[in-house]
């Protein structure tokens, strides 16, 4: 996947389980004061969600070919790299759930590995996700930047080779040139994934000018993983382009106290604050709606 990471004036795009109480003081982060609230809140269920046409390519161009490729998993991937039989194509333009990656035969890589794990899931076999610890690459649209980063998969062999004493987990990448035998990765669990998908999404709004929609992003991602430091970037960019700057600031402020390391949400609080002492601000920014 492309997950894209907010930066400067600047955004980012990087991608379910049991509640888990929003980490301290990042609710202060968020002004609903400032934005309409959506009609229909951000649904993390759909990320993962398989439908009847996903079942129906598993049922005849999966399972026929497990016996002969020794298993679910290997037939998986067979079928995923026939173009016979899923033509996929990369497409970092929008970030997809997996029904919507499947359905139209592209996604980023957020999107395919989400897709994957969903065809997976419904096959039984085990599934890891992944962000990979690399050097983000960076690109530009206009006057914003995309911090990019990855994130991959690792498939189980499944219960027929659980105890066959050789490595149960195979990386699936969808980045080619990648050394997998090199790269640094860390498992992250459904709930960061969905907030990196959700950080996307905020981030691809906001190229678009919704800045309503992508503060409901945004909402949907604390709720998520309120410790997902990068998405209190995102949102200090979101209100910076709202011009509400005393909020930017504190929103950048809770990156960094998430991720004190973090050298873009420094980047940004900087020049937030060389703009706030060039342009004091002298009045509330009218709510988006």
């Amino acid at each position: 996947m492309k997950s894209w990471i907010a930066l400067l004036t600047v955004l980012l795009l990087q991608a379910c389980a049991a509640v888990v109480p929003p980490a301290p003081a990042t609710e202060a982060a968020f002004d609903d004061a400032l934005f309409a609230p959506l009609a229909a809140p951000p649904d993390p269920r759909t990320l993962l969600a398989v439908t009847p046409t996903m079942r129906r390519y598993l049922d005849e161009r999966v399972l026929p070919r497990t016996r002969r490729a020794g298993g679910a998993r290997q037939a998986l991937l067979q079928a995923l790299a026939d173009p016979n039989a899923l033509l996929l194509d990369y497409d970092a333009s929008r970030t997809r759930t997996a029904a919507e990656a499947f359905a139209a035969r592209r996604g980023n890589c957020l999107s395919l590995v989400l897709m994957t794990a969903a065809l997976a899931g419904e096959l039984g076999l085990p599934v890891r996700l992944h962000e990979v610890l690399t050097t983000a690459e960076v690109e530009h649209s206009g006057d914003l930047t995309f911090i990019i980063g990855h994130v991959n998969l690792a498939l189980g062999a499944g219960i027929e080779r659980a105890f066959s004493g050789t490595d149960p987990w195979l990386i699936v990448d969808f980045l080619p040139g990648q050394d997998l035998r090199q790269q640094q990765r860390r498992i992250v669990d459904e709930r960061r994934v969905a907030a990196m998908f959700m950080n996307n999404r905020a981030a691809e709004e906001m190229l678009q000018g919704r800045l309503r929609e992508a503060y409901g992003w945004l909402r949907g991602a604390h709720a998520q993983d309120a410790r997902f430091a990068p998405l209190y970037n995102t949102l200090g960019v979101l209100y910076r382009r709202h011009g509400a700057l005393a909020q930017a600031e504190r929103a950048l402020q809770t990156a960094l106290a998430l991720d004190p390391q973090d050298p873009h949400a420094r980047a940004n609080l900087m020049a937030l604050q060389r703009l706030r002492l060039a342009r004091p601000q002298t009045a509330a920014p009218a709510p988006a709606g």
